[in-house]
């Protein structure tokens, strides 16, 4: 398998690689040095119909295919992604704009790290049954669903892509997948395992192009009876407008503006350390990062001053270079969009007290899109800035004086995917984990992952849950039988 050429990405579609019918592509742009190194297809809906064609056409075997051979082939592409770890991580650097470290350490280990855990849970996956005392017995059978529709975002690329379609698979299903234009590679790449470790053709296709175009094609498409899509609050409206007419089953994971609750009698230096990790990480581009840093009043000016002084020594620079903490932003509209939002934070008040400047590293990376880590006080609660997700490397301070305030804070957010609570009074944190809006929780760490547990959030963060048997549940139909004895 050749991992170095993706200047010509082709769709994957009933096991061979082909041209968009309308032979029309899109530029793909390396987003730390501004050029092209490839084009991908801009795929319409007649290439989603001949995926489907051939996702149909390879259902009825494969969702009959004993659970110890489907483990066999979706262990076998954990095991060539692994394998060819190197490769996948500079093709996700390069595409993305993220630190080459980060790739190697998180992206496409955690990548891997979804086939197996999959692959193994559809072993053990189970159904129900009741009694009912000497009447009659129930019992759930769980089926696939048939075709499915995957679609998934830029930020984590072959991470998210294989977050979704591993579950889809494991459970019987044949998949169309779509994953962001904006970082086509490693799913490209992937196309290349699934053949090597003998997934049957058609029970995987991956159909590159626009959300407008490709993607409401899959959302829209009467075969594709579910969608399991990641991204913007923005476009997750689109989607269930077009799905929830039709009566598909949908999962979206969406936004977030998640608060990071600090309190005085925290962990100081873990959570110091850890609190930069939950700002900055992968240029703020992670739906999970705490861009709104909530700190207790007599803790605040000390919080604020350490924090600064840390966040001025990271890093900005080429993101193949070890010591670079913080790579380029994916993309020149995204790079626009976080301009913009210092501005509308200056319009309303806020103090820049680090950072909001663009950067212009020496060398290769002249023309990236670099911006440094920033960090704001002084707007208010209600302010675009605490409301609107920026999803960059940007985070407020806000400051509150009990944990009543803490939590209204927290709370007035439209958004509730996640939120961090440092403090050592293991009944506070309890207590605050309890009653924020937000259907992730950690307390006293960041981003520690168990996939056996319900991933999502609540109001305008999305429906439904990603994770664990809540994903193998997702992707089948339960069906009750009862038998009178």
């Amino acid at each position: 398998m050749n991992f170095t050429d993706y200047s010509e990405i082709k769709n994957f579609i009933n096991g061979e690689w082909i041209d968009p019918l309308s032979y029309s592509y899109l530029d793909n742009i390396n987003p730390a040095t501004n050029e092209v190194i490839g084009r991908i297809p801009d795929s319409i809906k007649e290439d989603i119909q001949l995926a489907v064609d051939a996702a149909k056409k390879a259902f009825p075997k494969w969702s009959v295919t004993n659970v110890e051979e489907r483990f066999k082939i979706l262990n076998r592409i954990a095991s060539l992604i692994d394998e060819n770890l190197e490769e996948l991580a500079l093709a996700e650097t390069n595409d993305n704009g993220k630190p080459l470290w980060l790739s190697k350490r998180v992206d496409i280990p955690r990548a891997s790290a979804n086939f197996r855990f999959f692959a193994t849970g559809i072993m053990h996956f189970s159904a129900e049954a009741h009694t009912m005392e000497d009447k009659a017995i129930n019992y759930t059978l769980r089926k696939p669903i048939g075709v499915v529709g995957c679609i998934s975002p830029w930020n984590l690329p072959l991470y998210l892509f294989t977050w979704k379609i591993a579950p889809a698979l494991a459970a019987g299903n044949c998949v169309v997948a779509k994953p962001s234009e904006v970082t086509p590679v490693t799913a490209y790449l992937l196309s290349k395992i699934v053949k090597e470790a003998g997934l049957p053709d058609g029970v995987l296709n991956i159909v590159h192009g626009t959300g407008p175009g490709a993607g409401e094609a899959i959302v829209s498409h009467p075969n594709i009876k579910a969608i399991s899509f990641t991204g913007s609050t923005r476009a997750g409206e689109r989607i269930a407008s077009i799905a929830a007419p039709k009566f598909k089953k949908l999962s979206l994971e969406l936004g977030g503006k998640n608060p990071n609750i600090i309190f005085t009698d925290c962990n100081w230096d873990k959570m110091m350390k850890t609190t930069l990790q939950s700002s900055f990480s992968n240029q703020g581009q992670i739906c999970l990062c705490g861009s709104r840093i909530l700190i207790e009043e007599n803790i605040y000016e000390k919080f604020k001053e350490e924090f600064v002084a840390k966040t001025k020594q990271l890093t900005v620079g080429d993101p193949l270079k070890a010591n670079s903490k913080q790579g380029s932003l994916v993309s020149r509209m995204h790079f626009d969009k976080i301009v913009k939002s210092i501005e509308t934070a200056k319009s309303e008040g806020g103090t820049i007290l680090c950072g909001g400047n663009i950067v212009k590293p020496e060398g290769r990376c002249a023309k990236g899109y670099f911006f440094e880590p920033t960090v704001i006080e002084g707007v208010g609660c209600q302010c675009s800035t605490n409301m609107e997700e920026i999803f960059g490397p940007v985070v407020t301070l806000q400051l509150f004086k009990n944990e009543e305030e803490a939590l209204q804070l927290a709370n007035v957010c439209n958004y509730g995917l996640s939120a961090t609570i440092w403090s050592q009074d293991i009944s506070k944190a309890n207590r605050v984990a309890s009653n924020v809006e937000a259907g992730i929780v950690w307390i006293n760490c960041w981003l520690l992952r168990d996939l056996r547990t319900p991933f999502g959030g609540m109001k305008n963060s999305g429906v439904g849950r990603e994770g664990g048997w809540e994903a193998l549940r997702f992707f089948t139909e339960a069906k009750n039988v009862c038998v009178e004895l």
